[in-house]
């Protein structure tokens, strides 16, 4: 019988060995033509759209175009080695990337490769990079701040966890310094950061991620990183990749900000591909599902409700515009797909003005219900100012000798807002100070400081209630709003300030 046995054993064995040859040559294919990082295959009639398919020398490739008699794969990786008639293999998988808690701290490739030396990542899990948001269902609506630190943005257009935000502006006028100043801003608190670097140069990248490792935001913040010089399909994959690392921390019941730096070379890299695959251009020869390109993204960011663990996933996506045209065709896309947008304006940095925030054509929309109330009791009085001044601001520019006293005090007021609101780069604020500044110039007390006084009447206050009365700051930072006993020892500060200072 045992002998039997062990006949029956390796007859199976031996049919298994047969077995694998004839399955996996269905899904054999032969390169027929390879240039600009895509290669043409004959065969591969098993392939799915979005699978990996594997090159020799290990080298990955992703199906994008399945054809009546060939399938185009985009390669990722360097596809010089790859010649006509190489062999080409579906594997069954979907592009996946690692994710967890090993990858804080850590810098990666859109596949989760290490590329900061630090060794291998450790994560037990991954997950794939493409996938479904969550319905609506599944969401509830967005009511806790993120705090940015950055004064104008907090008071004027709030962020909240589960929201997507956009910055956009014209290169070089602070759009990466408002996302980088907010993970600053995270240090010490819940938020779990990624940052996506899609087809900046290498220089740029070193710099931002120096920055984190001297103000101490590496320790809670993952870098995916797909450079200028890398493959057009890599730079296509990272913003999905730190998508799906994101989405991890989400479900997990954690509160996680990704910034997307930035989609306009996300755009590009996707238009490159799709011209080489021979996808028929549209409007800017961009192909007709640029607009899936990014709302696919983009909607996976979401605030869960406590059925699905409460976590949240912020978005900050990043655009660059040319010469301040907002109505170019990837703006007004990603426009209509976010929840508000920051603009900052060239001619407001070029006054002076950092950052250079359009507060007229800047919005959230999920405004007052992401601020917390203390903020909120400052900043309805700050908007109306704002808006009062910027009105005013376009007559008196004519001349001044003729306005009533009631405008004049209104531009004096104004123009010390304005000036409250400039704030240095990676210099972001904690909440009780942001309060403290912002009533003490909405409400009046700064009506009679000299404009060009403001901000060393600012630094000596802060300097000022964080030495001779910290309790204000920290009622404020535990309580999360101004009661009236806070308002009054707030007022009392002030004036005991204002009567001591020397600024």
């Amino acid at each position: 019988m045992t002998t039997g046995g062990r006949d029956i054993v390796s007859i199976i064995k031996e049919q298994i060995k047969q077995f694998g040859p004839t399955v996996t040559m269905v899904d054999v294919g032969t390169v027929v033509e390879v240039g600009d990082g895509v290669a043409r295959i004959h065969g591969l009639r098993g392939a799915k759209y979005n699978e990996l398919v594997e090159f020799p020398d290990d080298i990955m490739g992703l199906a994008l175009n399945l054809e009546e008699d060939n399938v185009a794969a985009v390669i990722l990786g360097d596809y010089s080695h790859i010649k006509e008639g190489d062999e080409v293999r579906c594997t069954g998988r979907v592009v996946e990337v690692p994710v967890g808690d090993g990858l804080i701290g850590r810098v990666v490739d859109p596949l989760g490769n290490p590329l900061d030396e630090l060794g291998p990542i450790k994560a037990t899990k991954t997950r794939p990079v493409e996938r479904v948001a969550p319905n609506v269902v599944m969401r509830q609506p967005v009511n806790t701040p993120v705090h940015t630190g950055i004064k104008i943005v907090d008071a004027l257009i709030p962020i909240g966890r589960g929201q997507r935000e956009l910055i956009i502006g014209d290169r070089s006028i602070g759009k990466s310094a408002i996302a980088i100043d907010t993970i600053i801003s995270q240090k010490g608190g819940n938020l779990i950061c990624i940052y996506v670097a899609i087809g900046q140069k290498t220089s740029k990248v070193a710099q931002v991620i120096d920055i984190f490792k001297k103000y101490g935001a590496i320790e809670h913040t993952v870098v995916v990183l797909a450079n200028a010089s890398d493959p057009a399909p890599l730079q296509y994959l990272a913003p999905y990749s730190g998508c799906a690392i994101g989405e991890e921390f989400m479900e997990q019941g954690k509160d996680a900000l990704i910034i997307y730096d930035d989609l306009t070379k996300h755009a590009w890299a996707y238009r490159q591909i799709s011209l080489i695959l021979r996808r028929p251009p549209g409007r800017e020869a961009y192909p007709g599902d640029v607009f899936y390109l990014h709302s696919r993204l983009l909607e996976r960011a979401a605030k869960l409700d406590s059925e699905q663990g409460g976590g949240s996933l912020t978005a900050l996506p990043i655009i660059e515009i040319q010469a301040g045209d907002l109505a170019a065709y990837i703006p007004t896309n990603v426009i209509s797909i976010t929840d508000g947008q920051i603009y900052l304006e060239t001619d407001l940095f070029n006054s002076g003005i950092r950052p250079p925030l359009n507060a007229g054509l800047s919005v959230s929309r999920v405004g007052g219900n992401a601020q917390t109330r203390a903020m909120r009791q400052v900043a309805g009085k700050l908007r109306l100012e704002m808006a009062q001044f910027r009105e005013l601001a376009t007559f008196a520019q004519f001349g001044t000798a003729d306005l009533d006293k009631a405008t004049r005090s209104q531009l004096e007021r104004g123009q010390r807002i304005t000036e409250v609101l400039k704030q240095p780069q990676y210099a972001p604020m904690p909440l009780e100070k942001e309060v403290n500044i912002l009533y003490a110039v909405v409400n009046g007390y700064m009506d009679d400081i000299p404009v060009e006084k403001v901000t060393a009447f600012e630094q000596g206050f802060h300097r000022f209630m964080e030495t001779n009365h910290p309790e204000i700051g920290k009622r404020i930072a535990t309580e999360k709003e101004i009661k009236p006993e806070t308002e009054e020892a707030l007022k009392a500060a002030i004036l005991e300030f204002k009567q001591s200072a020397t600024y």
